[in-house]
């Protein structure tokens, strides 16, 4: 779940400037994508001059500075990895298109770099971001700390300073600056980014409290109790950093063979120009055989039978509101088999709202009478509490009165004079104990036992109402778990640091049944990475800090983009732009379709290919020929992938379900 840091609490006056705007690495700040962009300006230039018939030499020099620009450095990488005994199937489409380019197909050859630079582009784009968000979460943490002396007095430090047993001094609004315990105080602390519970968490003496997090509007002093490098947000870095390093390296299909298949081919080629050659053939003769078989057994059909179903998909689900950032990410999608969900901001609106009005026996108060009593108290105050029972009044229309001589206490409520009354509003617990007949606290235990947050309104000491105030479950919530279940054959599982009781009842309405709640972030990591120890292929959804090293560590992870936060948007292998849950099975089944055209293009190749190679091999293959039978089956494979470019191609399954 996300946490809105900057709106919740204002900024005190004597806190310091802002910090200052996270880095993010600029596009053409990577030598990949200048070269890239360089490589397809060059190849847009050429491309109208060749196709009007223009003069040859103009086009034939664009073309071959797009081969330069785009494919020096994949054949540079390439040449270096022969050198320790790897051939990578870069090497061999450079080698293509030189081959390509020599026999006077350069429009192809050209393309064919432009294609293979773009897609290197990408995925440097997407390491450098990612890198960006993973330095930018340390921001969270504040720079320095108000340490106490023992003799009483403060000094500012900077975190990196204080060590254990240390004592800090926490001030309303600022954040904590290490890991602790609460020795003096009350508070309530905003912990979001940690646990993703949707509302502050009261924190008094005894309690624990987390570097990064926000305190309310109470003053606290925290002893410290982990060096300042092991807090938890310094752990969900290393976790993210760790999970992005080692989490295997995704492969197209045809990136599975490469090695056999490059090896192969060069090897065959070779024999092709040499064993005529031996046997007496002509060496122009020898040599055309063989570049007739190097381009009729060259992988761009293949290559292209795996990328246009894939990119013909991503720009579908592109235009429905979902991101999948490569196509390798489109191809995982379809592999998943077990989905991990969020609970606050991923299942739920993330947003905190008046669902009961409970006026009690003896109050004299109408439900619109009593919420507009509360919510003119609740008007000064910034608890999200607060703000949901304002809401709830103003979307009713209903007149809230001023209020007066108004006060807050942490973990207890607020109180304000209104209309000459003193109205208090806040905790059961803590304003019902000494005043409340046992039927009055039966009212607000109902709502908590539901998983609400009960709110107890008193009038001059005296209750005359509970409000009960929970997060929303979405709309298509239900659905979408359903559809979930039935392409998986596994109902997902919620992974939350909510509490059980509100995670177990919101799990209910959806129809998942195995929660795992309370959880940290390396709870969440430990959980994904026990289910791909087994062998499971894993998606993890979420949108805050604290999803970002499961939706790093999982075999594919996508973010809920409304109120995601940056590490998570960045982390995440696809993202739910529109905020809409309905997206993601159809997203999933998308990538399963695109998936089985893979599988046809390849097969189409293939074929292409064997007969081709065959007909060069056994008899005289006319290089025209085997140009245009290249040519015609990369056309084919070509079109059989932009199927999914389509509207009807984009599937509608929580319609379907519900």
């Amino acid at each position: 779940m996300s946490s809105v840091l900057d709106q919740r609490y204002a900024r005190p006056a004597d806190a310091g400037p802002p910090p200052p705007p996270r880095r993010r690495t600029r596009l053409l700040a990577l030598p990949e994508a200048r070269w890239a962009l360089a490589a397809l300006l060059l190849f847009l230039l050429a491309l109208p001059v060749d196709l009007l018939g223009g003069p040859a030499w103009l086009w034939g020099t664009l073309f071959a500075a797009a081969c330069v620009t785009g494919g020096w450095e994949p054949g540079w990488e390439g040449l270096k990895a022969l050198r320790q005994g790897t051939l990578d199937v870069d090497l061999l489409m450079v080698v293509a298109a030189v081959g390509a380019v020599a026999i006077g197909q350069v429009l192809d050859g050209a393309l064919l770099i432009v294609i293979f630079a773009t897609s290197g582009a990408l995925e440097a784009v997407a390491t450098a971001r990612t890198a960006d968000s993973v330095r930018g979460l340390l921001d969270l943490a504040p720079a320095t700390a108000a340490r106490i002396l023992p003799d009483g007095t403060e000094e500012t430090v900077g975190v990196e300073r204080l060590v254990v047993g240390d004592t800090v001094l926490v001030r309303p609004g600022e954040r904590v600056g290490a890991d602790g315990r609460v020795v003096d105080g009350a508070s309530d602390v905003d912990q979001a980014t940690i646990t993703g519970e949707p509302l502050p968490v009261t924190k008094q003496a005894g309690d624990e409290v987390f570097a990064g997090t926000v305190n309310g509007t109470g003053a606290l002093r925290v002893r410290v109790e982990r060096d300042p490098s092991d807090s938890v947000i310094a752990r969900i870095v290393k976790m993210v950093e760790e999970a992005s390093r080692t989490k295997a390296p995704t492969q197209l299909f045809i990136e599975k063979i490469e090695q056999r298949y490059s090896l192969g081919m060069v090897i065959a080629t070779l024999a092709v120009f040499g064993v005529p050659l031996a046997l007496g053939d002509t060496l122009s003769s020898a040599l055309l055989r063989a570049m007739t078989f190097m381009i009729v057994a060259s992988p761009c059909a293949v290559v292209l039978s795996t990328m246009p179903p894939l990119l013909s998909a991503i720009a579908n689900a592109g235009r429905r509101g979902v991101l999948a950032k490569s196509a390798v990410v489109m191809e995982r999608l379809g592999q998943i088999d077990t989905v991990a969900l969020d609970k606050t901001g991923t299942l739920t609106e993330g947003t905190p709202r008046v669902t009961d009005v409970h006026p009690l026996h003896g109050g004299g108060l109408e439900p619109d009478t009593l919420l507009a009593l509360a919510a003119s108290a609740e008007r000064p105050s910034e608890h999200p509490l607060a703000r949901a029972v304002v809401a709830a009044a103003r979307e009713r229309g209903l007149p809230l009165a001023d209020a007066g001589d108004f006060t807050a206490a942490p973990g207890r409520g607020v109180t304000a004079l209104i209309g000459g009354r003193t109205v208090t509003v806040g905790s059961p617990a803590r304003l019902l104990d000494a005043v409340a007949h046992p039927s009055q606290l039966a009212v607000a235990a109902e709502l908590e036992e539901a998983g609400r947050t009960a709110v107890v309104v008193l009038r001059d000491r005296e209750p005359v109402g509970v409000l009960g105030v929970a997060d929303r479950l979405r709309p298509d919530a239900a659905a979408t778990v359903a559809a979930l279940t039935r392409l998986t054959g596994r109902t997902p599982v919620l992974l939350t640091g909510d509490n059980e009781r509100a995670a177990r009842r919101l799990a209910a309405e959806v129809g998942i049944t195995d929660v795992r709640a309370h959880l940290l972030p390396q709870d969440k990591v430990a959980a994904v990475k026990a289910w791909e120890a087994r062998g499971r292929r894993v998606l993890v959804v979420g949108d805050g800090v604290n999803d970002a090293p499961a939706l790093a560590a999982a075999h594919c992870g996508i973010a809920m983009g409304k109120a995601g936060s940056d590490l998570a948007l960045e982390t995440a292998d696809a993202v739910v732009v529109r905020d809409e849950l309905a997206a993601i099975p159809s997203v999933v089944r998308l990538s399963r379709t695109a998936r089985r055209l893979v599988v046809q293009n390849l097969v189409i190749a293939g074929t292409f290919i064997a007969v081709l190679v065959l007909w060069d091999l056994t008899g005289t293959l006319p290089l025209p020929l085997g140009v245009a039978g290249h040519e015609g089956s990369t056309v084919i494979v070509g079109l059989n992938g932009l199927r999914l470019l389509r509207e009807t191609a984009w599937p509608r399954l929580v319609r379907e379900t519900a």
